[in-house]
């Protein structure tokens, strides 16, 4: 749908930015989808292909939600369960103030914020607007994949 350039905060998420550039480095991005949208709230990638396969990931990383970087709209941060350190490839882009993310959750922590979209901010608008479906388990499906067909890292 276009190109989206963030910039990461390696200072305060060192632990998540160092991810996140392995994941890029090694091309595991590229071909997965954005597999969750839902409308004025967040758009979700980074773990699954077009037919919903879960793509094998590295470890859990510990959860730095504690560094003052808070979920705003254009923010990245990244997915995980209920467990607070249990974040590993899955990110999302918020398409709102969503401070209800932010550290300190009920359970201690909070959804780890690691960058900003500062180039393709209307890409992010033109998926939030994606209309979506069921797929198995899955709710919030894009009906028409959105593909993340390339990363690379500029330095």
């Amino acid at each position: 749908m276009g190109r989206v350039c963030i910039k990461i905060d390696a200072k305060k998420a060192p632990i998540t930015t160092k991810n996140f550039i392995s994941y890029i480095e090694s091309g595991f991005y590229e071909g997965t989808i954005f597999h969750r949208v839902i409308k004025n709230f967040m758009i979700q990638g980074g773990g699954f292909d077009c037919k919903m396969n879960q793509k094998p990931t590295k470890g859990e990383i510990r959860n730095e939600s504690n560094n003052g970087l808070k979920n705003t709209k254009y923010t990245i941060a990244m997915a995980r369960t209920m467990m607070p350190h249990s974040a590993s490839s899955q990110f999302f882009i918020n398409t709102a103030d969503n401070n209800f993310l932010d550290y300190p959750q009920q359970d201690g922590w909070g959804y780890c914020v690691f960058g900003k979209v500062i180039k393709g901010q209307d890409v992010v608008d033109k998926i939030n607007q994606v209309s979506t479906t069921h797929y198995g388990i899955h709710s919030d499906v894009p009906k028409n994949p959105v593909i993340i067909k390339k990363t690379t890292i500029q330095k």
